[in-house]
């Protein structure tokens, strides 16, 4: 399909945009190219769409239903009891929601880790978003159990390939639910198949006393020890990490995700050590909804860049600098030709509206989209050329809303 973008703003410039298949082919002022699709954007302007670069996508079931608890007692006593109730069509119909809240929020990627893969792959594809998807890799430390894990990723990377928009990765959970033969595996499986490795890394306090007290040493030295730590590998909040494992880090081009909203929520402390982490590649991330409590990237851009003003200065990290992580960024660790607007690039953008109150007045775009901006100022989503959302109406939102009201009724 051909779109003709007209009359938008960019970089503060009125410009057309042509978006030929999947990919941008033009931008320049008056086009006059025949096109299938155009688009009136007077009043517009586009930017990159987002990469949410660690999410649990189904837990938009569990939104609201265990506020206020620490991390391991929520994970323990409320999350995976209530998780191993969860059946393929519920997990199919709590992907199709967050996919939604992401699509209409400007999330056109995101970074997945989650039971009942194939009806979370199948649910993205339908929405037609795009994202990296792990199946939770937990064994915990019973060789059997690993056995099983490791003939089940081995039959996902498999199936992957039938869901459009899928990349499949493999996701073991973390030090304290993976033995130590079930990481060096995903590290093994990972590297022989070309896929990256998605872990959640240093989140709490209690993970490293967890592993100082088994290993004899802290989450990213262990990981090190044992071999897992290099350039696939996608570390999620990493907020427990000192001088020695920064260097570690550093050392192995480890990928990581700042997960602001979840590590406040849950208490985490930390907090991520930004001005000490910003030479590696660093995406932004909203977690699940049942630890943030919503997919809004512009939610998240805010408050990431407050919580690092707070704890030290002003200056770090600006407006500019969050805006470019949550987009160009997050395209960068997972590999996507996206996450800048220019000719060649995938056709992944948003178009916002700026006659909105919080948009007004616009001295800065970037500015105004991190600190008034929220995700209701996305007028348009459009992943690798297909228009998600169009005037804030998605296919199907209003079906999607129902089925996931009768699920919660069940649960």
């Amino acid at each position: 399909m051909s779109i003709l973008i007209k009359d938008v703003l960019l970089n503060g410039n009125k410009t057309d945009i042509l978006i030929e298949k999947t990919k941008i082919v033009r931008i320049s002022p008056n086009l006059e190219d025949n096109a299938e699709k155009i688009i009136n954007a007077k009043g517009l302007a586009v930017i990159p769409s987002f990469v949410n670069a660690h999410t649990h996508a189904a837990m938009t079931l569990l939104r609201g239903y265990a506020d206020d608890m620490p991390l391991q007692k929520w994970l323990e006593e409320k999350i995976w009891p209530t998780e191993a109730k969860l059946t393929p069509r519920h997990v199919y119909w709590g992907t199709r929601l967050a996919c939604l809240e992401m699509i209409k929020s400007g999330t056109t990627f995101f970074n997945d880790m989650y039971w009942h893969y194939e009806a979370t792959a199948q649910a993205i594809a339908d929405s037609g978003m795009r994202a990296s998807l792990s199946a939770v890799l937990i064994d915990f430390f019973d060789e059997e159990n690993l056995n099983e894990q490791m003939k089940h990723n081995e039959t996902l990377l498999q199936k992957s390939a039938d869901y459009p928009g899928i990349v499949c990765s493999v996701g073991p959970h973390s030090v304290f639910t993976v033995s130590e033969k079930g990481l060096i595996w995903a590290k093994e499986f990972a590297s022989k198949n070309n896929l990256l490795l998605h872990i959640h890394l240093s989140e709490t306090k209690n993970e490293v006393d967890y592993c100082i007290e088994n290993n004899g040493m802290r989450p990213v030295e262990y990981l090190e020890k044992i071999g897992v730590l290099g350039e696939n590998v996608v570390a999620a909040h990493s907020v427990w990490v000192n001088e020695k494992e920064i260097e570690i880090l550093k050392k192995r081009n480890v990928s990581l995700v700042y997960n602001p909203v979840s590590n406040m929520k849950l208490s985490s402390k930390g907090p991520f050590n930004y001005p000490a982490l910003n030479s590696l590649k660093i995406g932004l991330g909203t977690d699940g909804s049942s630890s943030n409590n919503n997919l809004d990237m512009f939610e998240e851009m805010k408050i990431a860049s407050l919580l690092q003003k707070e704890h030290h200065k002003p200056t770090t990290l600006t407006a500019d600098e969050i805006f470019k992580i949550a987009t160009e960024g997050g395209a960068k660790i997972f590999g996507l030709n996206s996450g800048i607007i220019k000719e060649g690039a995938d056709a992944d953008i948003l178009l916002v509206d700026l006659s909105l109150p919080e948009m007004t007045p616009c001295y800065n775009l970037i500015s105004n989209l991190v600190y008034a901006g929220n995700g209701s100022c996305v007028n348009t989503t459009i992943c690798q050329g297909k228009i998600l959302m169009e005037n804030r109406k998605v296919k199907d939102e209003e079906e999607i809303v129902k089925q996931v009201k009768k699920i919660s009724l069940e649960l």
